[in-house]
């Protein structure tokens, strides 16, 4: 076991963990934090995105040990009360079914606009790619993309 001192959602969190555990499960069993959703456990759902010092990265499969100097983001980091624009549009395009995969299409969503706040659609098809729907709202998602986006 090793310390690990974190800033998660700006806050500084100190656990103690295998240098090997990923990072989901740290956000979810030590820090509380539990919007962050286990997937498929091999990053190739979408369901754990976080950030990573803005970057969208899937928590399941990336080690304590390669984020504890970096700032963390979850979706209860993103805004305190769900005003986040991402948030808003999600909400005006009626978005969530399940709502299980929806954290990690936010976070991913909020990183694309970060980088390039006027996509085109081929760019958030490229940018969502392997988040996963299991409901299958992926032309909502992309309205509310797009709506976020003129949101600014």
């Amino acid at each position: 076991m090793a310390t690990f001192n974190l800033n998660i959602n700006g806050k500084k969190h100190q656990v103690e963990v295998d240098a090997n555990t990923p990072i989901l499960w740290v956000l979810r069993d030590h820090a509380n934090l539990v919007g962050t959703k286990y997937g498929c456990g091999i990053g190739q759902c979408g369901a754990c995105t976080v950030h990573i010092d803005g970057v969208a990265m899937r928590s399941c499969s990336l080690p304590i040990s390669s984020v504890s100097d970096k700032k963390i983001t979850t979706i209860e980091g993103l805004s305190e009360n769900g005003t986040h624009p991402v948030q808003e549009a999600w909400l005006a395009h009626d978005v969530p079914q399940c709502g299980y995969c929806q954290a990690g299409q936010i976070m991913t969503a909020t990183a694309l606009l970060k980088d390039n706040p006027t996509p085109s659609d081929e760019d958030i098809d490229i940018a969502m790619n392997g988040n996963i729907c299991r409901c299958g709202t992926y032309t909502r998602i992309k309205a509310a993309i797009k709506t976020a986006a003129k949101m600014g």
